[in-house]
């Protein structure tokens, strides 16, 4: 997918010098979205909070990401104790519109189509940017994360594979085929929905067995 993605900016100082909430900015781009986002269904009752959307190079929303529990932070896996394991306990849904391939809103070149793949990868990657290894120096982790990027991509490119198994979770109350997998830096599950998207998720510290997910009824409650 030939998307951007606008993170989260800084949070300037308002009036009085506090400081607006991050979401009241983000949420700007999903109300944009000309689909339903999915976040944790109401069993969650923990913190939310929306991180960024993906953007197609003519300004379409495409794919965004939305965060439960704790915000995490970037881990260094041989680094983090016990405690700090503890504090971060987090689960992040990404939707992503299901799209087939398509023409540019100028008519000069094609989009690539959406697929679970693409859910799969973006969690991959979601997951991969809070997390480093020990023993590797601040300065090689762009060289690492581009590495494990294109593995993230093979693997969700081969979802059918010995590394995926499969987990049935509900979505909007209705059980659902996930594909799942688990690494050294957490969890990742892809899969589809009968609302028009693909959901992908991936968490720390939080068990993906007994989550479930729908659509979120009001984005704007999240500014």
């Amino acid at each position: 997918m030939e998307t951007t993605s606008r993170a989260v900016a800084q949070t300037p100082a308002g009036e009085g010098g506090q400081q607006v909430r991050p979401a009241r900015r983000a949420v700007d781009g999903y109300l944009r979205a000309p689909f339903p986002w999915y976040g944790l269904d109401e069993a969650f009752t923990g913190p939310r909070w929306l991180m960024q959307v993906g953007t197609t190079a003519d300004g379409a929303v495409e794919h965004g990401s939305i965060g439960h529990g704790d915000e995490p932070t970037v881990r260094n896996e041989h680094a983090a104790g016990a405690d700090q394991d503890a504090k971060e306990k987090f689960a992040v849904v990404v939707t992503v519109a299901a799209n087939p391939s398509r023409r540019t809103a100028d008519g000069t070149g094609l989009l690539e189509a959406t697929s679970v793949s693409s859910a799969a990868w973006l969690a991959g990657v979601g997951l991969l940017s809070f997390t480093w290894p020990g023993q590797m120096d601040h300065a090689l982790r762009d060289d690492w994360l581009e590495q494990q990027t294109e593995t993230a991509w093979v693997l969700a490119d081969d979802l059918d594979g010995d590394d995926w198994s499969t987990l049935s979770l509900p979505v909007d109350g209705v059980p659902t085929a996930f594909h799942y997998r688990e690494s050294e830096f957490g969890w990742v599950l892809a899969g589809s929905t009968s609302a028009g998207v693909h959901v992908g998720a991936y968490g720390r510290g939080m068990s993906a067995y007994g989550l479930g997910f729908a659509a979120v009824k009001d984005i704007a409650a999240y500014a």
